[in-house]
């Protein structure tokens, strides 16, 4: 058990360390939470339909909230625009449960890798399929001859 001195002591440590990394991060180019601003008010009826008993935190508010998020794939630390988030749930009637996880960047990497896999299935298929042809044109040849 620690003494109300050494405990103050930790948690005055730990507050000065999370307002130079709160520096660190403005002095990088990049948005803290603190920096973050613009809400715009939710419109319930254009949601997708959601069979949830729940709902998520930007519903019970009313308003969608500049949301910071680390990069899945880089690590980068990137704001969810709260028009974005507008544009995601309202407009393209996301699922009201997800949340952004990866940067521009990496999500059109992401996308060109699974474009990339795709045609690479689809070549292979394709393949097999001429394969199959070619030898039943084979058998159907040797019975006609035969």
């Amino acid at each position: 058990m620690n003494s109300g001195k050494k405990r103050r002591a930790r948690l005055k440590q730990e507050r000065l360390e999370k307002r130079e990394n709160a520096k660190r991060v403005r002095v990088s180019g990049q948005l803290s939470k603190y920096e973050l601003s613009q809400k715009l008010k939710v419109d319930r009826d254009a949601l997708a339909p959601n069979r949830s008993y729940g709902v998520p935190k930007f519903v019970e508010r009313g308003y969608y909230e500049d949301m910071p998020f680390i990069c899945k794939d880089c690590g980068v630390i990137q704001v969810w625009r709260s028009t974005q988030q507008k544009w995601w749930y309202e407009v393209m009637k996301g699922d009201i449960w997800t949340i952004s996880v990866r940067c521009r960047p990496c999500r059109k990497q992401e996308r060109d890798r699974k474009t990339a896999a795709r045609q690479i299935h689809l070549a292979g298929l394709n393949a097999k399929d001429d394969a199959k042809e070619v030898g039943q044109n084979r058998t159907d040849g040797e019975t006609t001859t035969r």
